[in-house]
């Protein structure tokens, strides 16, 4: 079993920018491929990137391309979200997910099997 810890979440203006981290223990040797997705109210959940622990490359949703940034510590096994220049549509709880699988690209949410609790962001006008 992979367990997920997401944290950094919180409540900041349009503009602001916000890291998440989410720190994976466990089996984490069993898993290849690390990702975020997000989740806003009435809406389903959504992909917003994703990176390899073998790899620096990240693959990002054309949503937020150029303004969040996918990177991580294979030291501490954890994954961050660097979010930069936060809207309002940016409101939404995010989740870390993990799987065993290296396909490219992974924005389903079926081919992860591990999921952290998420951490809510609200961005306000």
């Amino acid at each position: 079993q992979v367990q997920l810890v997401e944290s950094g979440g919180g409540l900041v203006q349009a503009g602001d920018s916000l890291r998440l981290s989410c720190a994976a223990s466990g089996r984490t040797a069993s898993t290849y491929t690390m990702a975020w997705f997000r989740q806003a109210p009435g809406k389903e959940r959504e992909f917003v990137g994703h990176i390899r622990w073998r790899s620096d490359n990240a693959y990002y949703a054309d949503s937020v391309k150029g303004r969040l940034t996918i990177s991580k510590d294979n030291a501490k096994n954890t994954v961050y979200l660097q979010m930069n220049s936060l809207k309002p549509e940016d409101t939404a709880v995010y989740y870390c997910a993990a799987s065993t699988r290296i396909l490219y690209p992974m924005t389903r949410r079926d081919l992860y099997e591990y999921w952290g609790q998420g951490t809510q962001v609200t961005v306000s006008s």
